[in-house]
């Protein structure tokens, strides 16, 4: 029967692990899958079940557009609004969707244990939409609640089970949707319109983003305050007096003037004056509060400020440390605890601590303090520890974020801190002076953070109407000074400020603007805008402001969250803000000529950049290399862009030309000892010549790779040329024993001579030191694999009599077997977003080496005697 047959999904495999050992107390068995599956017997809703507990690895499904709309040459971004979208699986490789539909076959009841905000509620219905209605039952499906993974709160979770919110999960459809459309449409049209003209552009895609923009627009705004300031010079009156043995510096109240004469006038009426007289002594009990709880974005500052980690380290860090069970979790925006929350627990399990469980046993032993009110946003409690844990055990980055969230939860039940202000006031020839000083009285909570502490200043005895000879006036001179560049603190603070994405997202956002090469991070966690990033700023801000401002996408968030609180229709929010800025692209289009006129100023043509390197087939004259990213040719005759392989160097092969288009062969080598090399023509990497070629090598899913249509990308060693003698069939030797791809010669690779995949990163190292090694036109009868013709040196050949010369096949030869090694190389490249069929397949109509034809032969027990 299906009722008595719980599923449960978890949003990571860890996750899941936890709650399975809490339900069944460690008595569980575990199969692999696509993620691990546990299994027991207990008791659910009061009567007793089988529990399966599996879970998924993040979101199961991506956003993007159907594939005609992938082609950057045939499809105009404008359309790209109204396009429609569809759901693939994030990540195809692990099966999530086939796992989870196959695993709840049979299971009437489902419990999503996916974390507990927006994103988690949206993940919960990509599973329920994996799994679907079984047809035995209809399936009944309850949501866990949840912000730690102790077993109290799993316990607790499951005694309070509730129904997944669809409002929230169609909160996160509007965002991806939105951030999708209007993303790809200005960053296609942008990147094309721009790097087709400019050769020192450093970025392989000139993106937009409704949240990356305006991030960005900070921190140039902060620059351009920077450029555009200019230092005044000022001055100010500075007495000293000698009390009681002490030297003290006076404080003008005046602070300071910028006129000189003026300045040197107030001297002099202080000097002839010569004698102060204390006016007033001020003594003042102050108080420095304690924190209140700690959220993500205060989480995420101090880990940048503090700690000098950038914000999407930290949000890692604190994660894995959540996934172990050491923290609550650390996506919340809430700084104030739950009435139920047990801090006595929670600051027992730090009795024991090495570093400061002393800290704590007085703590409780005196009585800890109720936290500072903070705001409850209903979502998480804030982020505090859940169990003890020492350097040794997380290792030095997790430590230092976890020994933060200890102290800062020790630090909003300690005492405030208290001291004594004092302030002295004088006079003299009319002018007011005064000294402050403080006197702790309770340290409180600045004694676990020690950061925060009062500086204590001891001031010597006055009394009122005391007079004082002045000991010297001196005019002090000073500049003012610019503002520093945005650090990633303050960046985070205008973030949360202005409404700019969320506390799971904000980290995302500053890391892109890193990525994409429009700031730089600086010493101190700074950032400085490059000249790209300012351009495209400038640009925006000549065109529509709107663009790079912070005003547009904080509404959006505030459509998003009336969606998500059920008070908007997705839909309508979606569709009304689409058409915004649908409007917004059109004008910008139209106006992008203000933008190109900044791009002019700072960047060279294409046909001023780069270095010559290689002829062009159609008119036989010199392109030229351009380096910078994205890698790439350009013929100033024809003015075609040939882009090439990322990431690795470029060279001219041998001046040899393709057999089917006359471009003379480059050379691609990675970097590394192990980075293999391969050759390629640019007019055939940039469009096939032959039907099914569609892996994409080097080539970046969204950059400019994927304008020059469908199977952008083909080196000569994935060419099915039949009579190339750099094609596949010329140079491959068998099939990979780890992949679907084919190993081919590396043709540059003497006098370490070896094999590389063309599709993974496997390596076979072949007899070193041979003076060649080439293919042959034999196959081998065994394995039909292709024969290899070495030539040995002199010196070191195996050979009887001194002979050099042998032919063989690398897997049924005994001596060429025996002086082979199998090894794994550095990859290739990123084959990002995988548009291709599959890890290596092909087809029209061609196969890779020793892969079924002739003999049935599995290729890895070819490899067994590696």
């Amino acid at each position: 029967m299906a009722s008595n047959k719980v599923i449960m999904v978890a949003e990571k495999p860890s996750i899941a692990l936890s709650i399975a050992s809490v339900l069944s107390r460690g008595q569980m068995s575990t199969r692999k899958a696509s993620t691990d599956v546990h299994e027991f017997e207990g008791m659910f809703l009061g009567f007793h079940v089988h529990f399966k507990v599996t879970s998924v690895i993040g979101h199961v499904f991506s956003v993007d557009f159907p594939e005609k709309y992938q082609n950057w040459t045939t499809t105009d971004p404008l359309d790209l609004f109204q396009a429609p979208i569809q759901k693939t699986e994030a990540n195809p490789k692990a099966h999530i969707r086939r796992h989870l539909s196959q695993e709840a076959r049979g299971y009437g009841n489902l419990v999503l244990w996916l974390d507990c905000d927006r994103e988690g509620e949206n993940i919960c219905f990509e599973v329920m939409d994996c799994i679907g209605h079984s047809n035995e039952t209809r399936r009944r499906i309850y949501r866990a609640r949840f912000s730690s993974v102790t077993e109290k709160d799993i316990l607790k979770a499951m005694d309070n089970l509730v129904e997944p919110n669809k409002d929230e999960a169609l909160a996160v459809d509007a965002r991806q949707e939105i951030d999708l459309k209007v993303g790809v449409a200005f960053t296609r049209f942008q990147t094309s319109f721009f790097q087709g003209k400019y050769g020192n552009l450093d970025s392989r895609v000139i993106s937009y983003g409704p949240c990356q923009t305006p991030t960005l627009g900070f921190c140039v705004q902060r620059y351009l305050q920077i450029n555009t300031f200019k230092p005044e010079k000022f001055w100010a009156v500075r007495p000293y007096i000698m009390q009681k043995g002490y030297e003290l510096q006076l404080e003008w109240e005046r602070n300071k003037l910028f006129d000189y004469d003026v300045a040197v006038m107030f001297q002099k009426l202080v000097m002839e004056d010569g004698i102060l007289e204390v006016t007033e002594i001020v003594e003042k009990q102050e108080s420095k509060s304690r924190p209140s709880g700690l959220n993500t974005v205060n989480l995420l500052k101090v880990a940048s400020s503090a700690l000098g980690f950038g914000p999407q380290m930290a949000m890692q860090v604190a994660e894995r440390l959540y996934t172990q069970g050491f923290i609550s979790y650390p996506r919340t925006e809430s700084t104030a605890y739950p009435s139920s929350f047990d801090f006595r627990g929670t600051l027992g399990a730090q009795v024991n601590n090495p570093t400061w469980g002393s800290y704590v046993q007085r703590l409780l032993a005196d009585g800890y303090q109720k936290p500072r009110s903070g705001t409850d946003v209903g979502d998480h409690p804030p982020v505090t520890p859940l169990r003890s844990a020492t350097e040794d055990m997380l290792g030095n980055d997790a430590w230092r974020l976890y020994e933060y969230i200890c102290t800062h939860f020790m630090g909003t039940v300690s005492p405030d801190c208290k001291y004594v202000r004092t302030k002295v006031e004088f006079s003299i020839g009319g002018e007011f002076f005064h000294c402050v000083g403080h006197r702790v009285l309770v340290k409180g909570f600045t004694s676990i953070m020690p950061w925060l502490a009062v500086t204590e200043k001891n001031l010597p005895q006055f009394t009122k109407g005391e007079k004082i000879e002045v000991s010297q006036v001196d005019l002090h001179e000073g500049m003012t000074s610019p503002p520093d560049y945005l650090s990633e603190s303050e960046l985070i603070s205008l973030m949360e400020k202005n409404g700019i994405g969320t506390d799971a997202s904000i980290s995302v956002h500053i890391n892109n603007i890193c990525e994409r090469n429009y700031v730089q991070v600086l010493a101190g966690r700074k950032l400085g805008p490059t000249a790209l990033g300012i351009t495209l700023i400038r640009g925006y801000q000549c065109i529509d402001p709107d663009l790079c401002l912070p005003d547009i996408r904080s509404f959006i968030e505030q459509q998003i969250t009336l969606v998500a609180k059920g008070q908007a229709d997705h839909f309508r929010v979606v569709q009304h803000v689409l058409q915004q800025f649908r409007q917004k692209y059109s004008y910008f289009v139209k106006q992008i000529e203000n933008m190109d006129a900044l791009f002019e100023a700072q960047f060279s043509p294409l046909a001023d950049s780069g270095r010559v390197l290689s002829k062009c087939g159609k008119c036989l004259r010199y392109m030229k290399h351009i380096s910078t990213q994205p890698s790439r040719l350009y013929c100033n005759t024809c003015e075609e862009v040939y882009y090439l392989p990322q990431k690795g160097s470029i060279k001219l092969y041998k001046e040899l030309t393709c057999p089917l288009d006359n471009f003379e062969l480059l050379i691609f080598s990675m970097p590394g000892p192990d980075g293999k090399s391969f050759p390629l023509c640019p007019y055939c990497y940039n469009s096939p010549p032959f039907e099914g070629i569609d892996t994409l090598f080097g080539a970046v899913k969204s950059g400019p790779s994927s304008q020059l249509g469908k199977g952008a990308g083909m080196p000569c060693f994935l060419c099915p040329h039949p009579t190339c003698r750099h094609s596949l069939i010329a140079q491959g030797v068998c099939a990979c024993p780890e992949c679907s791809g084919t190993l081919v010669l590396d043709p540059v690779s003497a006098p370490k001579w070896r094999l590389c995949c063309n599709m993974c990163n496997f390596l076979v190292l072949l007899p070193e030191g041979a003076h060649q090694i080439s293919t042959t036109r034999e196959r081998c009868p065994e394995c039909d694999s292709t024969i290899l013709e070495v030539d040995f040196n002199k010196k070191t050949t195996p050979l009887e009599n001194g002979e050099t010369l042998y032919t063989g096949c690398i897997l049924c030869d005994e001596l060429l077997h025996s002086l082979v090694e199998m090894k794994y190389g550095k990859s290739f490249f990123k084959r990002l977003g995988g548009r291709g069929r599959g890890r290596g397949s092909r087809r029209g109509g061609y196969r890779g080496r020793g892969r079924g034809t002739g003999k049935k032969v599995d290729p890895k027990m070819s490899f067994r005697d590696f």
